[in-house]
């Protein structure tokens, strides 16, 4: 009885073996550019994309099972009516296809004629629309980064559970106040907010949020937040 409880854990624990064919995790990166984030803002947090997908560690995670890669996708979003593909799906199975991802993140330019709101609930939705082309893969994330609350189109609590039935996690990179200090009212508004996404936003069993104490920490929180979530399933190839 011992022997066949060691052997049943341990084919729990053994990598889930993978197909030519399969991703074993199809990421999406949605970045909030509503009226609260300004012109450096909005650079600082396209340029912290991609300096954390170019870091050391993040990249060498990426990159350590080609045969079974991941696939990552960046869209913005800011109105109901405003979400935009920055980067369309991509197989990331070499440096060069990570590379490419990194330079196009450079060229974007801000869109003058996107609306000021904060459809954070449509931006769940359309994370999910996205996932939703990738059901080849292990695990589908979607990583929603915010610096405020929802403000215009479905609130996130109304969305949530629509997403739950598809086997989705939804993870959020919190954007607070710089420097904010102990005590500090700007330290209470930053918690209001990450009850706020984990209330309302982040979805699954392994659902985390992540904050970053302003846009100049960005790229340092987002690197260890894709660390997290590249870390959670590996699989081997037959």
């Amino acid at each position: 009885m011992i022997r066949a409880a060691a052997m049943a854990a341990c084919l729990l624990l053994a990598p889930v073996a993978a197909t030519a064919q399969d991703c074993r995790q199809a990421l999406a990166l949605a970045l909030d550019v509503s009226g609260s984030v300004d012109a450096r803002e909005y650079r600082l947090q396209l340029d912290g994309v991609a300096r954390a997908l170019g870091s050391v560690a993040v990249r060498a995670r990426l990159l350590e099972q080609p045969e079974a890669p991941v696939e990552l996708l960046v869209f913005e979003w800011s109105g109901p009516q405003d979400q935009l593909t920055l980067v369309p799906w991509t197989r990331i199975d070499s440096a060069a296809a990570l590379e490419r991802v990194i330079e196009t993140l450079g060229t974007v330019e801000r869109r003058a004629d996107a609306t000021p709101g904060t459809g954070l609930g449509v931006a769940m939705s359309v994370g999910a629309q996205h996932l939703a082309q990738r059901a080849q893969c292990v695990k589908r994330t979607l990583d929603i980064s915010g610096d405020g609350k929802s403000n215009l189109g479905p609130r996130p609590r109304h969305v949530k559970p629509l997403l739950e039935p598809q086997g989705i996690t939804v993870n959020a990179l919190v954007i607070g106040a710089d420097d904010a200090a102990i005590g500090d009212a700007r330290q209470a508004e930053i918690a209001e907010l990450v009850q706020y996404f984990s209330a309302e936003v982040i979805l699954g069993p392994e659902a985390f949020v992540k904050t970053a104490l302003g846009y100049d920490g960005y790229a340092e929180a987002m690197e260890a937040k894709l660390l997290r979530e590249l870390d959670v399933l590996v699989l081997s190839a037959r």
